[in-house]
């Protein structure tokens, strides 16, 4: 094999490997902690820092991106074979 061939078989297998961990992480573990309030599903305010409810977050916990890209193709595939 030339060494060309080998560079081409290499950048094509780095993303892929690293698309499908990705896709494996989001199936395995759709959530992820929320970084504003870093888990705690709080955040104190500017005037006198008093704590209330993280507004991105409802527990400390967020969706991935993977996961809510794979949600929405998955809702419009199931709506268009219906």
């Amino acid at each position: 094999m030339d060494p060309l061939t080998k560079a081409a078989i290499t950048l094509t297998t780095i993303p892929a490997l690293v698309t499908l961990g990705y896709g494996l992480l989001c199936w395995v573990s759709p959530f992820k902690t929320c970084q504003r309030c870093a888990g705690t599903g709080q955040t104190t305010t500017r005037f006198l820092r008093r704590p209330r409810a993280c507004r991105r977050c409802d527990r400390g916990m967020r969706l991935r991106t993977g996961r809510r890209i794979y949600n929405v193709v998955h809702r419009l595939r199931a709506e268009a074979h219906r």
